[in-house]
């Protein structure tokens, strides 16, 4: 089991991330923003026909970045991006705060630059877990969370920057996983 019940802190596995490869080969290559189009989906509601400004998937049809968004927008329009992006972007639009699960308050997106997204805040108020993608569990260092379809760098009970407090629970509502406080 080790220390911490065999949860690691996300800065010793960035020094080791190419160690983490399959020895059958793959990418050492992170992406702080694995899973975004899975959560935005499901906790944002966005739609193929939801325009999205900031940071996007680059597959969703109808991404603009926020230094070329026009004066107008029409239609379903949602602004995804970091709380400093968005406190730039003064547009009255719906916004999507990406935040650090030591930062959490009571609406975004769960991000951390290792694991990428792990889950956001759904109608019900809960932090939902992208559960198909991600396993939460309890240690002593804090949450630590496992990427389940990730092949490549295997990232398994990594406890993010800044840690993670917080219980793995059921939601009443939904009977998916959350992070309650």
């Amino acid at each position: 089991m080790g220390e911490h019940g065999g949860a690691v802190p996300a800065a010793a596995v960035l020094e080791r991330v190419s160690d983490l490869v399959p020895l059958a080969g793959g990418s050492a290559a992170v992406d702080p923003l694995r899973g975004l189009d899975f959560v935005l989906y499901q906790c944002a509601r966005v739609t193929p026909e939801t325009t999205v400004v900031g940071v996007a998937p680059a597959h969703h049809p109808r991404v603009i970045d926020f230094e070329s968004t026009p004066d107008e927008l029409r239609g379903h329009v949602l602004a995804v991006g970091t709380p400093k992006q968005l406190a730039r972007f003064n547009r009255d639009v719906p916004q999507v705060p990406l935040v650090a699960p030591s930062e959490r308050g009571d609406q975004g997106l769960l991000v951390d630059d290792l694991l990428g997204v792990l889950g956001g805040v759904r109608d019900c108020g809960n932090w939902h877990l992208d559960w198909p993608r991600v396993y939460a569990r309890e240690t002593s260092l804090g949450v630590a969370f496992t990427l389940l379809r990730q092949r490549s760098p295997r990232l398994v009970d990594i406890v993010p920057a800044g840690g993670a407090d917080g219980r793995v629970e059921l939601c009443p509502r939904h009977r998916s996983p959350v992070i309650a406080v």
